[in-house]
């Protein structure tokens, strides 16, 4: 039996596309509002992390 026909044995199966569209939509879109939101100072000093030069240990 094929896949095809697993599929066809369910359902309203069709809604599945459409809410993993919309979640990954919703995902990228909040994102890119984090980013462009974020203050360009907390980036900066964020990236400079890594080059701080203060040892925990």
């Amino acid at each position: 039996m094929k896949f095809i026909n697993y599929l066809e044995s369910i359902s309203g199966v069709g809604v599945y596309p459409m809410i993993s569209f919309m979640i990954f939509f919703i995902f990228f879109i909040g994102l890119g509002v984090y980013v462009f939101k974020t203050p360009k100072r907390y980036i900066d000093e964020v990236s400079n992390i890594p080059l701080d030069g203060t040892d925990i240990n």
